[in-house]
């Protein structure tokens, strides 16, 4: 299959592979942060870490749609379909998040709640169409890869004057969660963890374009090198990063030339712009409180606010204590060093969102890498 196969050959694998290490310093170590759960499913899927040299440390990120998602807003999602008696419509990862009193919106599902799973922001604008008695609220989570498509649904639903559809927003942004890892570093390190570089999102950058990594190289002197989601494309990033740092270099390198420009798909931007405006504060799992982090709706389109229209009031929500999700998430610990990792934690099971989603590191460690770690 072209674009597919020929990123996955063993064979080119282990010639990059000895490209890296004959480019390894002895004595030097390389801690690379990959900001997308693609990147992480890829690695742990792949073994990309064994073909590593060991100075070569991949430390997972928080580019997890699903796992960034704090246990608060879970929580107003749950209170709209059990309290407002509305039509929830949200993906299928999020509805196994676990929230507070032991909830998930599964369980409140099963609990009566008119809880529907989607593959898209059409299907639930279908399903406003089919039950114009009912309120019917989109569950938008996601970075800017699931933005556009969300502000698409709201211009739409405002052109056929749909009233009784609306969108609890919470879509993130990439460039603030990087900044926040990078500053949160600066100011307390034993709390953070020191990188040398990023593997940039996929995704994420075929909307945005590379340039908004640019302020990264510039400002904190931190490679980025836009990867693929295959694993040559991450074995190829690798490289590219390698010989950045060994040569003092600090800039932003496309690896992902075959999706990813420059300026990024300028059309979502501007959909995204008209309909969403930043947030000036946002909590994520594992970040705290990050200041212009995320979007909301703009007050033209007010009318399609779920928080607004529901009168919806945020609280934040301590995660489970035995859970090292947030940890996870800085890339601060791996996933097997959290006390319940596989054992209480599990995919059929999970205690922590990181668990949940295919592209969360814990789910993506316990199905393909579970006792291969190697000391950081």
């Amino acid at each position: 299959m072209k674009y597919v196969d020929e990123f996955r050959d063993g064979a080119v694998a282990h010639v990059l592979a000895d490209k890296i290490a004959a480019q390894v310093q002895t004595g030097r170590r390389y801690r690379l942060m990959e900001f997308c759960g693609g990147h992480t499913h890829a690695i742990s899927r792949y073994g990309l870490t064994d073909l590593l040299p060991l100075q070569i440390h991949m430390v997972h990120g928080p580019g997890c749609p699903v796992c960034v998602l704090p246990i608060g807003r879970i929580d107003m999602a749950i209170n709209l379909a059990m309290s407002h008696d509305v039509v929830l419509c949200t993906y299928g990862d999020t509805l196994r998040v676990p929230a507070s009193a032991g909830l998930s919106l599964q369980k409140a599902r099963a609990r009566g709640a008119d809880i529907r799973m989607v593959y898209s922001t059409q299907d639930a604008l279908q399903v406003a169409r089919d039950n114009p008695t009912r309120q019917v609220v989109f569950f938008a989570i996601g970075f800017e890869t699931t933005t556009p498509p969300t502000a698409l649904a709201i211009l739409q639903a405002h052109r056929e004057s749909l009233g009784n559809f609306s969108v609890l927003c919470c879509h993130v942004l990439t460039p603030a969660a990087m900044t926040q890892i990078l500053e949160s570093s600066g100011a307390d390190p034993s709390g953070a963890v020191s990188l040398d570089g990023f593997v940039g999102p996929a995704h994420v950058s075929t909307v945005i374009g590379s340039r908004p990594y640019e302020h990264f190289a510039l400002k904190y002197h931190k490679p980025v090198v836009i990867a693929g989601f295959e694993p040559l494309d991450v074995m190829q990033a690798v490289l590219m990063l390698v010989c950045q740092i060994n040569e003092g270099r600090a800039e932003v390198e496309n690896e992902f030339t075959r999706a990813v420009t420059r300026d990024g798909n300028q059309r979502a931007q501007q959909c995204m712009a008209q309909v969403f405006e930043l947030r000036s504060e946002f909590e994520w799992r594992g970040l705290s409180v990050v200041s212009w982090s995320a979007l909301q709706i703009r007050d033209e389109y007010g009318t399609f606010d779920a928080e607004r229209r529901f009168q919806l009031t945020y609280h934040p929500v301590p995660d489970n204590p035995a859970c090292e999700c947030g940890a996870i998430l800085r890339g601060v610990k791996r996933p097997s060093e959290c006390k319940i990792f596989g054992t209480v934690c599990t995919p059929e099971n999970p205690i922590g969102s990181c668990m949940v989603s295919s592209e969360g590191s814990c789910a993506a460690h316990y199905s393909y890498g579970r006792y291969r770690d190697t000391a950081p």
